[in-house]
């Protein structure tokens, strides 16, 4: 049993994300988390996240919008990991990452000698060769230049890269960035999750030399060498062929089933520290998480607050805090909303000041939240509210009359909007809800179409008019203190730009913000693209997500981790004991 007069359960009371708060904020949970009397180690911890898992790949469109990052961080690591700030933290147990002099940014990537994957093949540079021709966008499809060959859910950062100088085999690689294209946030670049195996796509796809495939633009070993790395790691429970999942990491891949969860086990060829707990067990959203933190099998829990129905975490030392994750309608450009006017006169009856102090505070009794308005600037940047003062107030209130107007420029007197996400969610049910009550007056009528089977892709599809999610459409943990996710997911073309949106003025200030960080620059790129997007609201960001995150009596070196990474980016050094 958990003994209950253990348990400390803290509010963490914020407006918006603050690094300092938050540095603070995750200090403390790992400081008394690892504070717990001596006692036998369990050698099994469960860790329940608020997603799916149904890839391997966490790079595909698919993938990036599943909880991937979140269960396998620690089983395909890369040169960096997200850390608790957001940024991006050296795994030098991978190897390293070092720019070198130039006029084009160029960094000497270096596998660490001992790398091997799990079942005995060596790391090697082709699988930084596979990671950037698949997110490169470089190759299409024969004879449709547009369609890309690789399903990547974004090309940040990769699409900037000139060439991958590799020796098929070899421990090192040289990536050359295109001239004028030194992309700041390259640290992130080929982090955990995102480097594939590139011997199991080779083998699977028949090709022989993969390296040399990509470097020969060879479009048909490319097209075989796509298909895999698109669907070829798909995780359908108990159907997993073990083959095809090998690991880099200290954890590998033992089974995935609906009524054991995923479990990873220790990886016997893992050359860094051994892993703290022998076993850790994935539960997935749809594992009926409340039935499982009640009958024990869980005692790791990252959840967006109110996101999971009915759970009770009496036994769990529970901090509530905002995370990285701005929560927002993604609109599409179709149907009614085919036109900015369509999209302002949903925005137009939104409530979202009430939005924010009703569902965006970490806490039951903590302070109203501040909603956010921008999609480029993290509330904790230092242009923040020069660029957040674009919005001028505009949507904050629910207005009937220009909601009214609005609809009336699309020659509708009413309309349905299907609004989708991720379910059982009682807090986005209720966030719907209470949308509904306010753009029934103007003669919009809002469903509620969330479910379990819901996924993004449902928005492209047509099959839902808008969709709520966190940044870039994640329905769980999600964003870094890089605005990068956010700003591609708005940009023409990228695959995880649900809603199809494509302006291209706002293309041309995502291709230069990612190049300049300079304040001046930020300053007046971002105001600019607000005053696009808040004209054409693709989406209507509303507060940085709340995330609750509950470690269970006796559980050391849990650590809160408000990004995409989730509590698991350190899974490897958690004990419990009892």
């Amino acid at each position: 049993m958990r003994a209950s007069a253990r348990v400390r359960t803290r509010h963490h009371r914020a407006a918006a994300v603050s690094g300092a708060g938050l540095l603070a904020t995750v200090v403390l949970a790992g400081t008394l988390v690892g504070c717990s009397d001596e006692g036998e180690q369990i050698p099994s911890i469960g860790y329940a996240i608020d997603s799916t898992v149904t890839t391997y790949n966490a790079g595909t469109v698919a993938g990036s919008v599943s909880g991937a990052r979140q269960a396998f961080a620690r089983v395909l690591p890369g040169f960096t990991y997200t850390g608790p700030e957001g940024g991006p933290v050296a795994d030098t147990d991978i190897g390293t990452a070092n720019a070198v002099p130039g006029d084009a940014l160029t960094v000497q990537y270096k596998l660490n000698p001992n790398s091997v994957y799990s079942d005995g093949v060596p790391m090697s540079c082709d699988d930084l060769v596979l990671t950037w021709a698949a997110n490169s966008g470089r190759f299409t499809r024969p004879g449709e230049a547009t369609v890309p060959l690789f399903d990547a859910a974004s090309t940040a950062g990769y699409s900037d890269i000139d060439r991958v100088d590799c020796q098929t085999g070899a421990k090192e690689a040289t990536v050359t960035f295109k001239a004028g294209r030194n992309f700041t946030d390259w640290r992130s670049l080929f982090g955990a999750t995102s480097m594939m195996p590139a011997h199991v796509v080779a083998r699977a796809a028949g090709v022989p030399d993969l390296v040399a495939a990509v470097q020969n633009s060879d479009n048909e070993a490319l097209a075989r060498i796509a298909d895999f790395w698109n669907d070829g790691w798909t995780m359908t429970p108990g159907e997993l062929d073990l083959a095809l999942f090998p690991a880099s990491g200290p954890y590998k891949v033992e089974s995935f089933s609906a009524d054991e969860g995923l479990v990873l086990v220790a990886n016997d060829r893992w050359w860094g520290n051994r892993p703290a707990t022998s076993r850790i067990v994935v539960w997935p959203k749809a594992a009926d998480l409340a039935a499982r933190i009640a009958d024990e099998s869980v005692e790791v829990v990252d959840v967006a607050t109110g996101s999971v129905p009915d759970i009770e975490l009496g036994g769990f030392d529970v901090t509530d805090v905002p995370s990285r994750s701005v929560e927002q309608f993604v609109l599409s450009t179709s149907g009614l909303f085919e036109t900015p006017a369509g999209r302002r006169a949903f925005a137009s009856c939104l409530p979202r000041e009430e939005l924010a102090a009703e569902f965006g505070k970490a806490a039951e009794d903590g302070a109203a939240a501040a909603s956010v308005d921008t999609r480029f600037t993290a509330p904790d940047s230092l242009v923040y509210e020069s660029v957040a003062a674009t919005a001028g107030g505009r949507y904050e209130t629910s207005d009937t009359t220009a909601a009214t107007a609005a609809l009336a420029e699309t020659d509708n007197t009413a309309a349905t909007v299907r609004i989708g996400y991720l379910g059982p969610d009682p807090r986005r049910a209720a966030i719907v809800a209470a949308v509904a009550a306010a753009c029934a007056p103007a003669g919009i009528t809002v469903q509620d179409a969330g479910s379990e089977e819901f996924t993004p892709s449902m928005l492209r599809d047509g099959q839902v008019d808008a969709l709520l999610a966190g940044t870039a459409s994640a329905p769980g943990a999600a964003g870094t203190a890089a605005p990068t996710t956010s700003m591609y997911a708005l940009r023409g073309g990228s695959r995880n730009n649900f809603g199809d949106y494509a302006n291209g003025r706002v293309d041309q200030i995502v291709d230069q913000l990612a190049v300049d960080s300079s304040t001046a620059t930020q300053l007046a790129l971002s105001t600019e693209a607000e005053n696009i997007l808040w004209s054409e609201v693709p989406t209507v960001p509303l507060f940085n997500q709340p995330r609750t995150v509950g470690f269970a009596a006796g559980l050391e070196a849990g650590t809160v981790n408000p990004t995409r990474s989730g509590a698991g980016w350190n899974m490897d050094r958690w004990v419990l004991r009892r």
